[in-house]
């Protein structure tokens, strides 16, 4: 079985699957009624974002009721989040100090983040079987 691919969203379609990653299931109409205020858009451009959502294997129709078809999500969020973050990190050659040096410039990483990263790479590390390495 191959490695799924993964699908490149926009931020919009960003937006709609996070209304449908919170209900689990819904027809266009509860998308577009769960859109925040200030992204109201026409229904119309929600069933065109839906549709292509849907082309691009994000999610997938699973029934039919009257005449609303009603959609679940097929990419998890967290698989969208590692994707959008990935895309950013090709920007920077792959080098993660550039979005680091940003976050902790402007406040949004703490020195607890700091630690939970730390003790995730010191796993990784013993994972791979090599001992911690020494600093300074």
């Amino acid at each position: 079985m191959g490695r799924k691919k993964s699908i490149r969203l926009t931020r919009f379609e960003i937006e709609v699957m996070e209304v449908l990653w919170g209900l689990g299931n819904g027809s266009i109409r509860e998308i577009h009624e769960r859109l925040p205020e200030h992204k109201q858009v026409a229904y119309t451009t929600v069933q065109t974002v839906v549709r292509r959502l849907e082309e691009k294997g994000a999610l997938r129709q699973i029934k039919k009721i009257g005449t609303a078809f009603i959609f679940e999500p097929v990419v998890t969020r967290k698989a969208a989040h590692l994707r959008l973050i990935d895309d950013l990190l090709e920007l920077f050659g792959g080098s993660a100090r550039p979005l680091m040096a940003h976050l902790a410039e402007s406040g949004k990483l703490s020195l607890e983040d700091l630690r939970e990263v730390e003790e995730i790479l010191s796993e990784q590390q013993s994972n791979e079987g090599g001992g911690p390495r020494s600093k300074g």
